[in-house]
């Protein structure tokens, strides 16, 4: 296969970036012109979802292509033992904490096909043994089993596989910088796969002074600045968080999160500057997305994901529908919208179909190829999307399974057994539930949902004998 007619692969993945955290999906406070700049040169897709609503399952999903229940991840990878099992009415469904070694990812067969494949940034998917090494990537910069820089975002970072830089160096720059050498210093006569994930904008939410400062300022300019930003929900359903309640939060005004993005968008077109300065902008894929929904109801909720439904760790929209953005020269044309509903499986198929590689539907097994989308096609042959999350979220969302089935989602709620249906093209906020009006399709709903979740053998949570009511 000649180096020209297979792409070099650069995908992005950001750490718990909503859905409308970019100025191109509509944020009026944020500011993204480098971003904005990539999707007015390819493709967005307005429909596109993270396979579940926290970050290792979605990770295990793209590197797998295989649904989080289907590989075993079905929750956030907690080393310390302190969160898992979450009870509540429930407890948590038994889950693995790592990505198997017998899942064959995406690097490690890109790898064995002339591939070099870089991975830098977050990985979150295992301790040292099933680092980003051992499934395929040449180098690992800063992958690891943190799912958040503990140390923060200023340096000493003290990240395992990244030698900490000069106090006080910032670390989406610092991986920008890493990422930039590797494409200057890569051998010219392979193509490159970079699995390029930042740990921006997760928790903590810190930027650089000079950032803050700016938001600061937009805020009292806009007039928000005394705006009421939350509004308290509910005590948390799970035990160990009994004492909390949910803060929802209703505008996105907060300054340093405000940062963080503005930071990231900048190193975002560093990237974007390198590869026109070393003249591989026509023969490359880009592919910019997120892990899960933003964090709208817990942490600080440090941003909001209106006009859709909660947030990081929920199974409504603001969970799980995220920002997508594709860019690729001579494939791609440019300003161009697809609202056809796709999922974290399908970029394992579609980079192989790219590269011109066979296919191999045993390993991404709940993957659609989107390489039909990228040149034009309105429609994928496929029945639904599905979603399992057989667990309390940290953010206060509780055990779940979904499926979307052309414009309608189903919820199916496992403490009490109830499903709720929307029809997402007329209310994307979900606050009309339609099971009531519509039981039929509610029922062949549930029925799919059920039917699949036997099929790829999923986990399901137990009663708690123990649990006692949470005063409200």
């Amino acid at each position: 296969m000649s180096l020209q007619t297979q792409p070099n692969i650069i995908f992005i993945l950001i750490d718990d970036m909503g859905y409308k955290d970019l100025s191109c999906y509509g944020s009026s406070f944020y500011e993204t012109p480098y971003i904005d700049t990539l999707a007015s040169e390819g493709m967005l897709f307005t429909d596109a979802y993270a396979a579940c609503p926290v970050c290792s399952p979605s990770r295990a999903s793209i590197m797998s292509g295989k649904y989080p229940a289907n590989v075993g991840v079905t929750d956030w990878i907690d080393h310390s033992g302190n969160c898992h099992p979450a009870r509540g009415l429930l407890v948590d469904a038994p889950y693995i904490d790592h990505l198997p070694l017998e899942e064959k990812s995406i690097a490690a067969v890109l790898k064995e096909n002339n591939y070099q494949t870089w991975h830098v940034g977050k990985w979150h998917l295992g301790k040292e043994d099933y680092y980003p090494e051992k499934h395929g990537f040449d180098k690992n910069i800063g992958g690891c089993h943190f799912g958040h820089p503990a140390n923060g975002y200023f340096s000493p970072y003290d990240i395992p596989t990244l030698e900490n830089g000069p106090d006080g160096e910032y670390l989406t720059d610092r991986l920008t910088d890493e990422t930039i050498q590797l494409i200057k210093n890569r051998n010219t006569s392979q193509p490159f796969f970079l699995n390029l994930c930042y740990y921006a904008v997760h928790t903590p939410i810190q930027a650089k002074e000079d950032d803050v400062y700016k938001f600061m300022n937009k805020r009292e300019r806009l007039g928000i600045a005394h705006m009421q930003e939350f509004e308290v929900g509910d005590y948390f359903p799970c035990e160990h968080k009994k004492e909390e309640r949910i803060m929802r939060r209703c505008l996105q005004s907060n300054a340093d999160y405000a940062g963080m993005i503005y930071n990231l968008d900048r190193n975002i077109g560093r990237l974007l500057d390198t590869l026109r300065e070393t003249d591989l902008e026509k023969n490359t894929l880009i592919v910019f997305t997120s892990d899960n929904g933003g964090l709208a109801t817990a942490e600080s909720s440090p941003t909001c994901n209106a006009p859709l439904s909660e947030g990081k760790g929920w199974m409504y929209e603001g969970g799980v529908r995220v920002p997508l953005l594709v860019k690729w020269p001579k494939v791609v044309a440019p300003n161009r919208i697809c609202k056809v509903p796709v999922n974290g499986p399908d970029y394992y198929p579609t980079f192989l179909e790219a590269c011109h590689l066979p296919l191999l539907p045993n390993q991404h097994a709940d993957g659609m190829s989107l390489m039909p989308l990228f040149k034009g096609k309105k429609t994928l042959q496929r029945e639904a999307l599905y979603w399992h999350y057989p667990h309390y979220g940290n953010q206060g969302g509780t055990p779940g399974s979904s499926i979307r089935m052309g414009n309608y989602k189903l919820i199916e709620f496992f403490e009490t057994g109830a499903c709720e249906l929307y029809d997402l093209e007329n209310d994307i906020e979900e606050h009309y539930d339609l099971s009531d009006k519509l039981p039929e399709q509610t029922m062949t709903m549930k029925s799919m949902l059920q039917a699949w979740r036997e099929k790829v053998e999923a986990k399901m949570p137990q009663p708690n004998t123990t649990y006692q009511q949470i005063e409200a």
